[in-house]
């Protein structure tokens, strides 16, 4: 069947990019994701060099029938473009600084570690995540969680407009001022909309932070995650955090604790004390001065994932069991993520103040956190394709699918994390 289509769409018309059909080396290179788990078969993949030929394959796929897949690094692949056309937008990576405005444009195959680099010059800083390899627009549609975000919120709250090709083949810029619904959609809602094929978003004054991570005794790990929860409290804006239940630097088991504090080290050390007290001698102390740009702070797979309104003693217990066999991240939220002006985009359950990660679904996981969590996730996180409806509000969700029947009613953008068009 893909052999049978792929003759049918030999080419695009007007694509002047390459376009690999099954069989050849460039095809198995173009459909290859980051996760094993995702074994593509596309009817053809296609490399857009330009804004056009997004057009012309948007085009395409609509007068083929055919669902239109996007990628541009893989990170966020989840759903096999199996039967569509995939779109590569990796070399489409043009990233430009405005200091003046302190404003950054990219294009969709962008990453964190080239706008990094372009904003650092001008003691700038964008809202990324984890990672630099990780592709700039699929992060910032999806919500975009990283460690400024509780000083400025998450990465789909600082996006200023998107060009963008819709269904219908039409190049729109999206902004506050136009076409508003699409705008308030593209910012959380994920790629359900259209091709973004440029993203204008605002960057912070942030040059050095105190950041890193410090491991400590697994024997505290209980007294460290209380202390945790009623520190959390009311730390200030300026900090993120996360404990980690996890292997440490010696091999065995160690808790960890992630912190990136947005301003001088030395207030960044008095406002983590209470943590270092609560967790015993540290193991290893990588908490320091660095450069924005430079800071590693590392990610966990999230296989199972929950949101949570607190944490009760029940569910600190289970955290430290589950970390014996696994790795656990237990992350505080709240701050500039949870105070979101009225027109902030679809970013959901921003009230919630903890997440909690571990990368293996081991059994009676879900039994044992669940109980305690509201059965949601985030978007970013979420590998799960059933379940896209748990990464919003109820209200957000029936918003999102009246704003997909307008701008995709044939859900020609569906290979993703969908939301099917209603209303």
């Amino acid at each position: 069947m893909v052999q049978q289509l792929a003759d049918r769409t030999y080419g695009i018309a007007g694509f002047r990019g390459a376009v690999h059909r099954p069989g050849g080396e460039g095809y198995e290179r173009g459909r290859a994701a980051l996760s094993p788990a995702v074994d593509a078969r596309p009817v053809l993949v296609a490399e857009a060099s330009g804004r056009e030929d997004v057009r012309a394959a948007v085009a395409a796929a609509g007068e083929l029938g055919l669902p239109l897949a996007v990628q541009a690094t893989g990170h966020g692949t989840h759903v096999p473009s199996d039967g569509g056309i995939l779109l590569r937008t990796t070399a489409l990576d043009r990233v430009e600084i405005d200091p003046i405005r302190r404003v950054a444009r990219v294009g969709p195959g962008a990453r964190w570690g080239q706008v990094l680099a372009a904003a650092a010059p001008y003691g700038l800083a964008p809202l990324s995540g984890s990672s630099p390899d990780v592709g700039v627009t699929g992060f910032t549609l999806g919500g975009g969680v990283g460690w400024l975000s509780r000083r400025y919120g998450f990465a789909a709250d600082s996006v200023l407009s998107a060009e963008v090709v819709t269904a219908d083949a039409r190049i729109v810029t999206a902004d506050a001022h136009r076409d508003a619904d699409l705008f308030w959609a593209l910012r959380g809602g994920g790629g359900n909309f259209g091709m973004v094929t440029s993203l204008e978003f605002r960057l912070y004054p942030v040059a050095e932070v105190f950041a890193g991570i410090a491991f400590f005794p697994y024997e505290r790990a209980g007294e460290t995650l209380a202390r945790y929860r009623d520190w959390a409290a009311s730390a200030p804006d300026e900090v993120s955090t996360a404990i980690m239940l996890t292997k440490g630097p010696d091999g065995g088991r160690a808790v960890g604790i992630k912190a990136m504090y947005a301003g001088p080290a030395e207030r960044g050390r008095q406002v983590l004390r209470p943590l270092w007290e609560a967790a015993g001698p540290a193991l290893a102390d990588g908490v320091r001065p660095v450069p924005y740009a430079r800071a590693a702070m590392g990610g966990t797979p999230a296989r199972y994932l929950d949101l949570f309104p607190s944490l009760p003693d029940e569910l600190i217990g289970a955290l430290v069991e589950t970390g014996r066999e696994a790795t656990v991240e237990l992350r505080h939220w709240g701050g500039a993520m949870a105070q979101a002006g009225p027109d902030a985009g679809p970013v959901g359950h921003r009230g919630l103040p903890f997440s909690i990660i571990v990368d293996q679904a081991l059994p009676g996981l879900s039994e044992r956190l669940g109980q305690h969590g509201i059965g949601g996730t985030f978007l970013n996180f979420l590998a799960d394709s059933t379940r896209v409806r748990d990464a919003y509000t109820e209200t957000d969700y029936r918003r999102l699918a009246a704003v997909k029947r307008c701008y995709d009613p044939g859900n020609v953008f569906r290979l993703n994390h969908n939301i099917v068009p209603q209303g």
